[in-house]
């Protein structure tokens, strides 16, 4: 059916195009996730002159991915940050709660009811360059320091304080994650701050009627920290292992303390005190006034326009109508715009913190704007989208003025995002996770126009780095595997990645009675994994993880022939047929079969064993359809 879907897209424009690539080989560079101090990120590198939208569809689908015309492979066994392929099938996606919620915002902002005027410098979150690299939507937003003036009932006053105060717990969980109070490789859970309904208030200790929120987040990270430490453990060392957590300061009501204490030096809302109290967060609300006499919405209401807060909350319904503004998407082809270079530039040197001479015209149009990819324009027939196949670049645009770039790809079954760069004055509307859903909905909406055209990716997901795991919120999603190149339910691959970074997926396929079952491993199989590792020199990748272009710096290397698998451990490979990969020179396209006998014996087998190299990570069939350039 893929076939199919494959030919069928290849129109009559697109028929005479080729791909033409070369090998770089292996490359190391250091890494943006894990920031270890050396080249410890291993990848394969090809540079094509030019690619056909089915060819990359295809590496894609064996775990590729571009950075400007430059296009990678992790090597999964011995990069120190695996990364797996993630993607959803568009018309499967169940948006979460927190989703919803930032689509309702999007839609109050629109319509006048969220009017927000900046009086200060909006905080993001403390997200390094890897965090936003292959794909995009981790930002979340903070509403501090901002002048609220909208027409606006109540309970849209407490989800602003409730959104507020847990974006605020999910800033110091991490932070703390990253000090090193919390056990490396955990997946931490998102912070969750709920109204105390007034009976529950009255079955409470005296002194309970001031309470107006309260949150679990500590129970909810002990319980990861223990499944974390007793996985495959028994009964009493399950016992053991919570003993020692409370030991250490890893209880509910530890960690309850200390984000507790912390919340008190940054929390800005007056009227309100933070206690923990029996493993969870409480905030309470210090106008006597409003708890005993009034309705939990009017103390918040109250609080939130105490003194110190900075924040107004008006009532003219006047003043909503005339702030109604519109919201166009525009989705182009990928070209250098000069407004569009001075919205990355800002985001890159305030978001990212950027040095303004890191952040260049020439930088820009190399990881963004420049692409290898050959355009298909719209064939009319059911085969290709209205906007054609290639690379995009979809502009967000509020009454005239550009608050965010997103730039994709638009390929024969999905829409693979890239990256995505936002006006930081917007931070508070969530434009990541906004634009994630937009670029779903834009697949839902075009596969009437084009029915192979299904999933949408997400770039690498990556468990082993806390920041890249908000890829797996946009559910149901699949990984690829790095073997078979099957797609498994992140459902099945998060209790196997929770254990250790590499597995092969596809021998968990499925669940029995509540347990994973293990497939076969055949001959075939061997041969797929090891891609001639301990048989290639590595060289320093020229590009940070989709992120930008770093100097290359070459270095030889034949070492690490002898990785572990999950259950597999490399071997000796035997040599594939490569004569029937398909050779350029010049403007020459013949099979290696037919240039052999042209070369001598040194200058043939070097030139076999690098086309053996090339042929495994690329696949048999993509190496008789591809050019492989000599030039």
């Amino acid at each position: 059916m893929a076939g199919k879907m494959r030919g069928e897209a290849s129109s009559s424009s697109n028929s005479r195009k080729e791909s033409v690539v070369e090998d770089f080989g292996k490359r190391r560079s250091s890494c943006g996730y894990c920031r270890s101090p050396g080249r410890t990120s291993i990848s394969h590198g090809l540079w094509p002159h030019s690619i056909t939208v089915d060819d990359y569809q295809d590496l894609l689908d064996r775990g590729w991915r571009r950075s400007g015309c430059f296009l990678y492979k992790p090597e999964m066994e011995r990069t120190c940050c695996p990364s797996y392929t993630i993607r959803l099938r568009a018309s499967d996606f169940v948006p979460s709660k927190e989703q919803l919620r930032v689509s309702r915002r999007m839609q109050r902002f629109l319509d006048g009811t969220l009017d927000i005027k900046k009086v200060g410098l909006l905080e993001e979150p403390n997200t390094s360059k890897g965090s936003k690299s292959l794909g995009h939507h981790d930002f979340l937003s903070q509403p501090s320091k901002v002048s609220l003036s909208s027409e606006n009932e109540e309970q849209n006053e407490v989800e602003k304080e409730l959104h507020y105060l847990s974006f605020q717990i999910d800033k110091l969980v991490h932070m703390f994650s990253g000090n090193g109070d919390f056990p490396p490789g955990i997946q931490l859970p998102e912070a969750s701050v709920k109204i105390v309904s007034q009976g529950k208030r009255k079955l409470l200790v005296k002194g309970s009627e001031d309470l107006l929120y309260t949150s679990n987040i500590a129970f909810q990270i002990a319980s990861v920290i223990r499944r974390k430490q007793s996985s495959d453990e028994n009964v009493l060392q399950l016992r053991l292992s919570k003993h020692c957590a409370e030991e250490n300061g890893l209880s509910p009501s530890s960690i309850a303390e200390k984000l507790a204490g912390s919340l008190n030096q940054v929390i800005e809302i007056s009227g309100l005190s933070i206690r923990a109290c029996n493993g969870h967060i409480n905030f309470y609300c210090t106008n006597r006034q409003a708890s005993s006499g009034e309705s939990v919405q009017n103390a918040v209401s109250k609080s939130s326009t105490g003194c110190g807060s900075g924040r107004n909350y008006s009532k003219s319904p006047q003043l909503a109508q005339e702030k109604r503004q519109r919201l166009q998407i525009r989705l182009k082809r990928s070209s250098f715009d000069p407004e569009e270079y001075e919205l990355y530039r800002r985001y890159q040197i305030k978001v990212h913190n950027d040095a303004p001479d890191h952040v260049s015209e020439s930088s820009y149009r190399m990881f963004l704007v420049d692409s290898p990819l050959v355009f298909v324009s719209s064939t009319g027939d059911g085969t290709v989208p209205p906007c054609g196949f290639g690379s995009f670049h979809q502009q967000y645009v509020i009454d005239g003025k550009l608050i965010a770039v997103g730039v994709v790809d638009i390929l024969p079954r999905c829409l693979s995002s890239k990256y995505l760069f936002w006006d930081p004055d917007f931070a508070f509307l969530s434009l990541g996770k906004y634009s994630a859903l937009q670029e779903i909905r834009w697949v839902k909406e075009n596969q009437d126009h084009c029915p192979s055209l299904q999933y949408y990716y997400l770039g690498y997901y990556i468990h082993s780095c806390s920041k890249m795991r908000y890829k797996a919120a946009y559910r149901p999603s699949e990984l690829l595997c790095p073997l078979r190149y099957q797609w498994v339910s992140f459902d099945i691959a998060r209790p196997l990645l929770d254990k250790k970074p590499y597995v092969i997926l596809s021998d968990f396929t499925k669940l029995q009675n509540g347990k994973l079952c293990i497939s076969p491993v055949t001959e075939n199989d061997m041969e797929m994994q090891h891609d001639g590792i301990g048989q290639e020199d590595s060289n320093d990748i020229p590009i940070n993880e989709d992120e930008e272009m770093i100097e290359l710096e070459s270095e030889s290397s034949d070492e690490e022939s002898g990785s572990e698998t999950s259950g597999l451990t490399s071997r000796e490979i035997v040599d594939g047929d490569v004569s029937k990969i398909l050779i350029g020179l010049k403007d020459s396209r013949l099979k290696f079969k037919d240039l052999q006998s042209s070369v001598g014996p040194t200058k043939r087998r070097y030139l076999e064993a690098q086309l053996n190299k090339y042929m495994r990570v690329v696949g048999s069939e993509l190496s008789e359809r591809m050019v492989y350039s000599l030039d």
